[in-house]
């Protein structure tokens, strides 16, 4: 993996696709064992904090969701 960055790198910066195609670049690298451990735990390290961040993006997502959801309920409701 090319200039790995640390956990700690602010991830708020990045889209959902961003940090999903990154994901799967650290499991590719992990699958691939030809790490040293430090370097596998770093890469889990980053790993796990793109999963949160995706895991943000995809709550927020249906956060919108469902507030177009009940408002499309709600104009439903008072045309009726």
């Amino acid at each position: 993996m090319d200039a790995m960055t640390s956990p700690a790198d602010d991830l708020s910066a990045l889209s959902y696709e961003q940090a999903r195609d990154e994901l799967v670049r650290v499991v590719n690298a992990l699958e691939q064992g030809s790490s040293t451990l430090e370097e596998s735990l770093a890469l889990w390290e980053r790993g796990e904090a793109l999963a949160r961040r995706c895991e943000e993006w995809l709550i927020g997502a249906k956060a919108r969701l469902d507030a177009a959801r009940a408002g499309q309920a709600d104009s439903a409701a008072s045309a009726g």
